[in-house]
């Protein structure tokens, strides 16, 4: 191994081992964007199922939260990049849930 790349793995380890990672690692600000992970993987998922099971109603309030959020994550502080991150890729997912669903119900 290189000592450039040995002198990056050492920094990367320091970081973790510090007890500023362990209170962000334990902290509702990590907990709380790694639970809400579920709903862009689970909208991801149903990308290739049946539009007719799109719920517009759904889909719509959810595009509206994660913009809020989106929002919101960037507005308290620090800055929550990992919420940010989650509701950017709901975001994406759930308007291409829209359009399917506009799409199917044209």
């Amino acid at each position: 191994m290189s000592q450039a790349s040995g002198s990056i793995a050492s920094r990367i380890v320091q970081k973790v081992k510090s007890p500023e990672f362990k209170d962000y690692i334990t902290s509702t600000h990590f907990w709380g964007p790694v639970a809400n992970w579920g709903i862009p993987l689970a909208a991801l998922g149903d990308i290739k199922k049946d539009a007719s099971l799109i719920s517009g109603n759904m889909t719509g309030a959810l595009c509206l939260y994660s913009a809020l959020f989106m929002r919101f994550a960037l507005a308290v502080q620090p800055k929550n990049y990992l919420l940010f991150a989650c509701h950017f890729v709901n975001e994406g997912a759930q308007l291409t849930q829209g359009y399917r669903w506009l799409q199917y119900n044209k």
